[in-house]
């Protein structure tokens, strides 16, 4: 039988992963079916619910359900205890199994389909929400460097430096939160949007000398020039976008859920244009 999975949101039609997880499958050989699902703002726990009735075997999690995704969630990974959220849940037993794949999948699309090592880098994570939370502790991993937290609220990034300072396994690490007045006469090796500016056209106030020489800028949005791109263009950086973290964290928890790991390089050619 097939094997069903599904991606929830609010709003979802604009996502990728049902055209994604379509083509993991056809190209590893698994049987499965995958399609997109929105949830109502205040019906996503009765939705896991269905979902588990029916017989699905698991599900990705998109905004504005990851945190609570996690607190439905009977046994939790390190990964998602460390974020407090979750965009990969399997169904098993009985019992949900929560995991994030966020941050290996930025990791991995910076690293490997960017090709720009993170070790020793000086990074700049903007904003302090769900999407920075995911990835904080990865991107401390991978670069065993300072980190720093830019947020228009200064209590929100604060709360999110706790997470680090008060982590037995991370408390080592330099990261400090400021913001966004903050930021004059600092460079950085790599800056991270990871706020929702992308989606509204706002602005960010970034410095004009925010970028180190051969600095990478990355947009976690996909689909679009946005306005942190197209500054980060007229000062000289590298620029990304989200595309290929998308597909690197969708391969990550097909990986979970099947025990295979797609060619995800193949996926990004098919992808962009």
């Amino acid at each position: 039988m097939t094997d069903r999975y599904a991606v929830i949101g609010n709003p979802i039609s604009h996502s990728k992963s049902p055209l994604i997880h379509r083509l993991f499958a056809e190209q590893t050989g698994q049987d499965i079916s995958y399609e997109a699902i929105e949830a109502p703002l205040d019906g996503f726990g009765a939705t896991i619910e269905r979902l588990r009735a029916e017989g699905y075997k698991g599900c990705n999690v998109t905004v504005p359900f990851k945190l609570e995704a996690w607190k439905l969630a009977n046994e939790h990974s390190s990964r998602s205890i460390d974020a407090e959220a979750t965009n990969t849940l399997s169904f098993k037993d009985e019992k949900v199994y929560a995991d994030n794949t966020d941050g290996a999948g930025l990791v991995r699309d910076i690293e490997i389909n960017q090709r720009f090592k993170l070790n020793g880098k000086r990074i700049l994570l903007i904003g302090a929400g769900g999407a920075a939370q995911g990835v904080l502790h990865p991107l401390l991993e991978a670069s065993q460097a300072p980190l720093a937290i830019y947020n228009r609220t200064l209590e929100k990034a604060i709360k999110l430096q706790k997470t680090v300072t008060e982590h037995a396994n991370f408390r080592h690490f330099s990261v400090k939160a400021a913001e966004f007045g903050a930021l004059r006469n600092e460079q950085f090796d790599i800056v991270i949007n990871a706020t929702s500016t992308g989606l509204t056209g706002g602005d960010i106030p970034l410095p004009d000398s925010i970028f180190a020489p051969d600095a990478l800028a990355y947009d976690m949005m996909y689909g679009r020039e946005t306005p942190f791109m197209a500054f980060a263009r007229e000062h000289g950086a590298q620029v990304a976008d989200g595309l290929g973290m998308l597909v690197e964290q969708a391969a990550e928890a097909f990986f979970i859920w099947r025990g295979v790991r797609p060619d995800t390089r193949a996926v990004l050619n098919t992808l962009r244009p």
